[in-house]
């Protein structure tokens, strides 16, 4: 293994495209590095029901099908690109707040960096929005690259 200051890289991803653009990154931070890579994925729990209007179960489950059936996709999108640059890759599926739970996966998995996308969202968009990377960039103890998608 190289000597290196990154051992264990975490990529999160939704599938998007400013998300491949951070896997592209990743991948090849990991190769150069011979890091191990983290492929992870945040199901936003709680955005299935609205407190005060009870929903049915079987929607809720439903939903929460699609969006685990999404994460394998958007992870196994890591694993291929990590495998076609022989970078070993994990794939990880979380449940909760995104920002979060990739904070509190990193600070327990001893993560050296986190690798995400970003819209480049401005303005009045970003303020209603808000922005995952913005509150992990907030809140990581670990070092954090933002690989920017075109602006929206």
């Amino acid at each position: 293994m190289i000597n290196s200051f990154f051992i264990k890289i975490m990529v999160a991803t939704d599938g998007s495209e400013p998300a491949r653009r951070a896997v592209e990154t990743a991948v090849e931070i990991a190769k150069i590095s011979g890091a191990k890579l983290y492929a992870v994925y945040v199901i936003a729990s709680g955005g299935f029901s609205i407190p005060s209007y009870p929903m049915d179960v079987g929607w809720e489950r439903a939903a929460l099908e699609y969006f685990r059936t999404e994460g394998k996709e958007a992870t196994a999108y890591v694993e291929n690109s990590g495998e076609a640059a022989h970078v070993e890759v994990e794939s990880v599926i979380l449940e909760g707040s995104p920002a979060n739970e990739i904070v509190d996966f990193a600070e327990k998995n001893d993560i050296d960096l986190i690798v995400m996308g970003t819209l480049g969202r401005t303005g009045i968009e970003r303020f209603l929005l808000g922005s995952v990377a913005e509150n992990v960039v907030r809140h990581s103890k670990k070092p954090v690259l933002v690989v920017r998608g075109e602006t929206v």
